[in-house]
């Protein structure tokens, strides 16, 4: 009886065993069909009616909702205060000159302080909206001051240094009020529309003076806080300015400018360098990389294409030593750049900047055969600084000079056969210097961009090598010059046993052997056939007999 009591028990157990695995079996099963099945709509009453309804994936919509949210929001309330500003100034300049001279004053003011409050009011609610208002309130301060002296048709200031003093303490007052506030919304609002409520009018050195109050206030903002906006829009800003004033002048008084005219251009031009500099290399290693590129190529840019202008307009003759003033000036900044522990882009960029300064200032002073050797020597030299200031970007730019230069020989002062020597050896100069690449300038495979320079002098001294030696062949005989060419890259390259001189010297091969069977068979005479084949064929075998000797070495 024991024993059938244990077995009844036995039983129960797996009984209930088997129900339980059955039961998350059937569990289970419903669980994988409701991932592999879509959901199923679910019942929405609706009054007296029920309607399925399927649930509608939220993510495009939210796509949707943030890019309209961000055009609404960012966007339209930027574009809108700019709007408004400028059409009130255009109200300003229109039709205040009819008020008295205190209700232009007043009208002027309450307009901006009207605007300034209604923007502080919503900024309770609406902080970044309200100070968008906010800042067109305090560029609109800026304007009437700057309008009180400037625009005939409002004047009420008639002294110039006056109405400067009174710009200045609106230029300070937007600086302190966006600080204590540390909004970079309002101070970018009010600097940027005061920067380009001044081009609404004739630009005169007023202006120009009023544009570099502005600019310094957006440069405290690059220097204290290291904020970016703001100072690279005001930035762009002063050089269109400057634009549009030597533009004006030039269409008012057309030909040469007067020296004190250009005195006065270079002086700005110099100041807004300066100014952006001096704020750029101040704790630089606090900035971004790409910010401080963009500075440092903006200012640069601003600065050779305005003053290179205005010295060509007034005498061709200065213009080579402008250009050498602005290379010299970005040399010193490149030394106060490794002196401040600046990142190392910025460093290389102002070494960069300072050799294609140089190299454009070449055309202002030489011509013909000395442009060609003073383009050399700048490439060579840019190369051979390279190593010891340990700078890649060098490299390529004298890489970049030396086919500039040999491009220069080839169309326009051919057959010149010391010029070419001269390319060749520079080229091979420059492919022989090894610099390791900068990791945050150059692409992640280093042995690749090394591949590329190597390559590049190999091509250049190629090309120089063919040059020379069809200065030196007869007419007829230019193929047989581009054979004895490749003979040489191949001897340079066993010698230096660099392998792209040898690949160079197997193109020009190639193109020689193109040149014999489609040109000179058919025009070459009897004599002249005989002796390209009978040295064509010798030297191929004597390159291969080289090849067959290294092999067997290797083997």
């Amino acid at each position: 009886m024991a024993v059938e009591a244990e077995e009844h028990e036995l039983r129960e157990t797996v009984r209930k065993l088997e129900a339980t695995v059955a039961t998350l079996e059937a569990r289970l099963a419903r669980l994988e069909d409701a991932q592999v099945r879509p959901a199923e709509p679910r019942q929405v009453v609706t009054g007296p009616f029920t309607q399925p309804h399927t649930p509608v994936a939220p993510a495009p919509a939210k796509a949707r909702r943030d890019l309209e949210a961000h055009l609404g929001t960012y966007w339209l309330s930027r574009v809108g205060i700019v709007a408004l500003i400028i059409g009130i100034a255009y109200l300003i300049t229109s039709y205040f000159g009819e008020l008295g001279m205190l209700a232009r004053v007043a009208a002027g003011y309450l307009l901006s302080a009207g605007l300034g409050a209604f923007g502080l009011w919503l900024s309770r609610r609406h902080q970044l909206f309200g100070r968008i208002i906010f800042g067109g309130g305090l560029a609109l301060a800026y304007f009437v001051t700057y309008a009180l002296h400037f625009l005939p048709s409002v004047r009420v200031i008639e002294s110039q240094t006056l109405a400067l003093v009174l710009l200045a303490a609106v230029v300070v007052t937007i600086v302190v009020i966006a600080q204590r506030m540390h909004s970079e919304t309002v101070a970018g609002i009010a600097l940027f529309l005061g920067l380009h409520t001044g081009m609404m009018s004739d630009i005169t050195t007023f202006t120009l003076l009023s544009t570099t109050m502005l600019a310094a206030g957006a440069l405290f903002f690059l220097v204290r806080n290291r904020w970016v906006v703001v100072p690279l829009s005001s930035l762009v800003a002063v050089y269109s300015t400057h634009i549009v004033w030597a533009l004006r002048n030039d269409a008012v008084a057309p030909g040469a400018p007067s020296s004190e005219r250009l005195m006065l251009s270079l002086g700005f031009l110099a100041l807004y360098f300066m100014l952006f500099t001096v704020a750029l290399l101040t704790r630089p290693r606090e900035l971004s990389t790409v910010a401080c590129l963009a500075f440092a190529l903006i200012n640069w840019g601003g600065l050779l294409l305005l003053g290179g202008y205005e010295v060509a307009q007034w005498s061709d003759g200065r213009l080579f030593l402008f250009f050498v003033v602005l290379a010299l000036a970005q040399a010193g900044s490149a030394v106060v750049a490794r002196e401040q522990r600046a990142p190392p882009a910025l460093f290389h960029a102002y070494l960069l900047l300072c050799v294609l300064t140089l190299a454009a200032a070449m055309p202002a002073e030489f011509s013909r055969s000395a442009l060609v050797m003073a383009w050399t020597a700048t490439g060579a030299t840019a190369a051979l600084a390279s190593r010891s200031l340990g700078a890649p970007l060098l490299r390529w730019a004298g890489m970049l000079i030396l086919f500039t230069a040999l491009g220069t020989c080839y169309f326009f002062i051919p057959k010149q056969a010391l010029l070419q020597a001269v390319l060749l050896a520079a080229f091979v100069l420059a492919e022989r210097v090894h610099v390791l690449p900068l990791p945050t300038l150059m692409a992640s495979r280093p042995h690749a961009t090394e591949g590329l320079l190597h390559a590049a002098g190999a091509a250049g001294a190629g090309l120089a090598l063919v040059g020379l030696v069809s200065a030196w062949m007869p007419s007829g005989l230019t193929t047989l010059g581009w054979v004895v060419a490749a003979f040489g890259l191949f001897a340079l390259g066993f010698a230096l046993r660099e392998r792209w001189y040898r690949l160079a010297a197997l193109a020009v091969l190639a193109f020689a052997l193109l040149r014999l069977l489609l040109v000179d068979l058919a025009r070459l005479p009897t004599n002249q056939r005989i002796v390209t084949f009978i040295l064509l064929g010798v030297m191929m075998l004597v390159i291969s007999y080289t090849y067959t000797r290294l092999r067997d070495r290797k083997s």
